[in-house]
């Protein structure tokens, strides 16, 4: 299966709070910091919706 990084490249200040917790959710704590998750329908859903605060890459298993 694929995987996807997931890296953090604004700040969560003045986002939701259901966007905070989708942040926090996925594993990213500060800017540039990055997390490798599997390419699946749940986090295509979170990605969603942090889509303006995050970067994905497809990398190799």
């Amino acid at each position: 299966m694929a995987k996807l990084r997931i890296t953090q490249i604004r700040s969560e200040i003045g986002g939701t709070r259901n966007q905070r917790e989708t942040l926090r959710t996925l594993g990213l704590r500060r800017i540039n910091g990055s997390t490798v998750r599997e390419d699946r329908p749940e986090v295509r859903g979170m990605i969603a919706t942090v889509t303006h605060l995050v970067r994905v890459e497809e990398v190799d298993s």
